[in-house]
């Protein structure tokens, strides 16, 4: 085994190491391993089917939270315009797919090791519905939900439009070398550089 697929082996055990310790502390910081309601007796039944297994390998570096008010319309002749008005809540992710670096994409430099990262991409973006309403609605008699659905699509793209305009991909840059570059120097005992080497990618449509 070479020394470069070595260091590869254990940069990506680390960071399932800090995958592990991500999750045991948003378990800890949500209160999930706390109850208070009580010794209510409960019973649920469930019809469970695996359809399939994903390897994951994306680390999540930057979230944005946004909160839009959303007025959605509809231009229909004769009538009065449908409208809907949401109050909406979301989120979007930027993240860098560690399952794409290879051996290739490390080197060694003098005391430095080179790091060629894939770009960063927006990994996700989505409406949080438990924090969203639907404030109001006009004119939409049978079509209701339709025009609302509408308009939480648009909030979507909106909040996919709001966090590329805002620089999420450079702020994932910035954290990856906040982040990621100090546990990388601590596994392997040297300098660490971080290049990137890809066109930064979205979210295949859904």
């Amino acid at each position: 085994m070479t020394s470069g697929l070595r260091l590869l082996l254990r940069l990506l055990i680390f960071v399932v190491l800090i995958f592990g310790i991500i999750s045991i502390w948003e378990t800890y910081r949500t209160g999930r391993w706390f109850s208070f309601s009580g010794d209510k007796e409960v019973q649920t039944t469930h019809a469970m089917v695996l359809e399939e297994i994903q390897a994951l390998g994306k680390l999540e570096l930057v979230r944005y939270n946004f909160k839009d008010i959303v007025e959605h319309e509809q231009i229909v002749q004769w009538m009065p315009n449908p409208k809907a008005v949401l109050i909406v809540q979301g989120e979007a992710v930027g993240c860098i797919d560690l399952t794409k670096i290879t051996v290739s994409d490390i080197t060694t430099e003098s005391d430095t090791v080179v790091v060629h990262l894939p770009e960063p991409e927006l990994c996700s973006y989505k409406i949080d519905h438990s924090k969203s309403k639907v404030y109001n609605t006009e004119y939409a008699f049978m079509e209701e939900a339709q025009l609302v659905q509408e308009a939480y699509q648009q909030a979507e793209k909106q909040i996919q439009k709001s966090a590329l305009e805002m620089g999420i991909l450079d702020q994932t840059k910035r954290n990856a070398e906040q982040i990621l570059k100090p546990v990388l120097e601590k596994v392997s005992g040297k300098k660490i550089a971080l290049r990137y080497r890809m066109k930064a990618t979205l979210p295949r449509p859904r």
